[in-house]
């Protein structure tokens, strides 16, 4: 009888312990997967002088989660693929945007794209994201790195990709559609 009251205390013991392990990991993984690239990031409106506009109420957001893709989708085409350190794997399709943005006074420039509207707020020698917006029904990725910017929308196996790059040379913006 001793026997068993030890081993269900020994059991009790460990099924707490455990639990309490696991709860831990999850607050700790949870806690640093907040905020991260999974997050859609806040759109800031553009005023008609080009400049953003800091007070304004964003239009998402920062924590709504875009809805997941279906599993099978990314395995069935093959677009599925994890981001490299160069910003594209093949040569961007053009240098200049597609759609012409209204000239703005300063350094921010906004881009429209199949996908969305992308803008940066482009400096000397760096530039940096002013807000990225996906149009309704694409979804949208991305990714910074010390010398460059990518963003990137996805819609029905398409993907058109935003770039501003600039390692060693002034910062200039490049689009690659697949």
């Amino acid at each position: 009888m001793a026997r068993m009251h030890r081993g269900l205390v020994h059991a009790m013991a460990w099924s707490l312990s455990t639990g309490a392990a696991v709860t831990l990991s999850w607050w700790g993984v949870h806690t640093v997967m907040s905020g991260t690239a999974y997050d859609r990031p806040r759109a800031l409106p553009i005023t008609a002088g080009g400049a953003t506009t800091q007070g304004a109420k964003p239009q998402a957001s920062s924590t709504q989660r875009a809805p997941s893709p279906t599993p099978s989708k990314p395995a069935a085409s093959g677009k599925s693929r994890a981001p490299s350190a160069t910003p594209s794997a093949g040569k961007p399709s053009k240098t200049e945007p597609p759609a012409p943005a209204e000239p703005t006074p300063g350094n921010v420039k906004g881009y429209t794209v199949d996908g969305g509207r992308v803008v940066f707020d482009i400096g000397e020698s760096s530039a940096e994201l002013a807000s990225a917006t996906p149009h309704a029904g694409w979804q949208m990725q991305v990714w910074k790195q010390p010398t460059w910017i990518r963003v990137t929308f996805t819609k029905d196996g398409r993907e058109v990709s935003v770039f501003c790059t600039w390692n060693g040379h002034p910062p200039m913006v490049q689009f690659d559609e697949r």
